[in-house]
């Protein structure tokens, strides 16, 4: 008989963001990436090689996915564009809000067919300032608009539905979503996140189909079931911004987490000196599906 190990919780590399976001991990490199928002940098780490990267963006990202190319694509205040992993050089191609000033991309990930959705914020903040794009073949199409900060998203794993956070409302939305064209429809109310556990960001799904969420300003990361709306899971960090997870290592089954140190005071920052860190936590008890890769 195996004897079960109680669930562990380190950082994964001494690097600190400032606003540390979107982690997701590279399969065949076996690296977590992640990115820095306001410091425009996408981070890598090869952990079988101790091997870490920072690519400089030049300005803020938002996201950025794994191409089945092996480069990257990226959202940041330049557009969406691609990241030449050898040269580092970065081609954008569209920019669906060159028009609105004041607006940065913030969260986005890959669907099931492999197109690149990310969402929208006002550096301000202003309510319904935001919008969600999906882009594929150069070209990006509004889905979602009247959102103020666009977070997570994630699909089941049958692909019918999409799950979507726009945080100061609180609650994790899903829709209805046809994998073939990327309609979506049918939005409703899934899950509700009191404000004093913090507010619902980045977010991922398991292999039960179960959503885990960040919570900016709650220390946690949390597991919901979103066919009832029932808390799971909660675990605790050392950061009170916590901004995101992702599902990584080789047999997905480590959680990563990204924090951030924006904002904190000279006190606080005493009292949370990890605040910034990526964090793994480990034997958890699930495991995470493979993530989407961009189909260029």
């Amino acid at each position: 008989m195996n004897a079960i190990r109680p669930m562990e919780i380190a950082t994964v590399h001494p690097h600190k963001s400032e606003l540390g976001e979107g982690p997701f991990w590279d399969a065949h490199k076996k690296a977590i990436c992640w990115v820095d928002i306001l410091n425009g940098h996408l981070h890598e780490y090869v952990l079988h090689a101790d091997a870490y990267r920072r690519y400089e963006i030049g300005r803020m990202i938002g996201c950025a996915a794994v191409c089945k190319d092996q480069n990257f694509i990226l959202a940041s205040t330049g557009g969406i564009g691609f990241l030449n992993r050898d040269s580092g050089l970065i081609t954008y191609v569209d920019h669906p809000e060159k028009d609105i000033q004041g607006n940065r991309f913030n969260d986005g990930a890959c669907d099931p067919a492999g197109r690149f959705w990310v969402g929208s914020m006002a550096l301000s903040e202003e309510t319904g300032a935001g919008s969600v794009y999906m882009f594929e073949n150069g070209i990006s199409s509004k889905k979602i608009e009247n959102n103020t900060i666009s977070n997570g998203m994630a699909w089941n794993a049958d692909h019918t539905l999409f799950y979507f956070i726009d945080t100061p409302t609180g609650s994790v939305v899903a829709y209805d979503f046809e994998v073939k064209t990327g309609m979506i429809s049918n939005k409703r109310v899934v899950i509700s996140i009191d404000e004093k556990e913090g507010f619902p960001d980045g977010m991922t799904i398991d292999s039960e189909d179960m959503l885990w969420i960040a919570h900016w300003g709650g220390w946690q990361v949390t597991r919901w079931n979103p066919q009832n709306g029932e808390l799971l899971t909660r675990i605790k960090l050392p950061a009170a911004k916590i901004t995101s997870c992702t599902f990584g290592g080789e047999d997905l089954k480590d959680l990563y987490v990204t924090s951030a140190k924006v904002d904190l005071t000279e006190e606080e920052l005493k009292e949370q000196p990890l605040a910034g860190s990526l964090f793994v936590i480990r034997n958890s008890g699930c495991q995470g599906v493979p993530g989407f890769l961009y189909k260029n």
